[in-house]
């Protein structure tokens, strides 16, 4: 499958775990025209020297992000939202406290 104006292959963003329970960090981007040769693709680019144990290759067109323009409300720490806080429960005799 191509991009919209069909002179391209599809932009994929790659994400690499080093090993096992450690947290999957971007590691760069690629084209490919289907998710099968982007993993491929994506293995020989940024695993060829051990670099990672684990790949995830996704449609960079499937990502949405925050801009810098989200600043303000988007981000305000939730200490005013009470509901957002365990505070309205009690917890069971024999538990104990975290």
């Amino acid at each position: 499958m191509q991009n919209n104006n069909d002179t391209q292959w599809m932009l994929w963003e790659v994400f690499t775990q080093e090993k096992p329970g450690a947290p999957f960090e971007h590691a760069g981007s690629l084209r490919a025209p289907d998710k099968e040769l982007a993993l491929l693709n994506a293995r020989d680019v940024y695993s060829r020297r051990n670099e990672a144990i684990n790949i995830w290759v996704v449609p960079a067109d499937a990502i949405t992000a925050s801009t810098p323009d989200d600043e303000g409300p988007f981000f305000d720490p939730s200490n005013d939202k009470a509901y957002r806080h365990p505070n309205f429960y009690k917890t069971p005799a024999g538990i104990k406290q975290i």
